[in-house]
């Protein structure tokens, strides 16, 4: 959630900077979720062909539409702790 919470935010970013904004995450979790979310259609990854080679992820169409259900169970959820 942290990853897609950032890439909403943000919209596309680098790997590193995805790092800098992810404290305590190692380099190995963070790519392998990178690449989950790749391959669940909810993070698309661009590969841009210069030197060095820049890759940007953003979120997907399909991710953008669950913000606002996000959000809302953000609130709800906030409301809980109140209680």
């Amino acid at each position: 959630m942290s990853v897609i919470c950032s890439l909403a935010n943000d919209g596309a970013t680098r790997y590193n900077d995805i790092k800098r904004k992810m404290n305590g995450i190692s380099n190995t979790m963070l790519a392998k979720s990178l690449k989950e979310l790749e391959d669940d259609g909810l993070v698309k990854r661009t590969e841009y062909l210069e030197v060095p080679v820049r890759v940007e992820y953003e979120i997907t169409d399909t991710v953008r539409a669950l913000i606002p259900i996000l959000t809302e169970l953000a609130v709800w959820g906030s409301g809980l702790n109140e209680k």
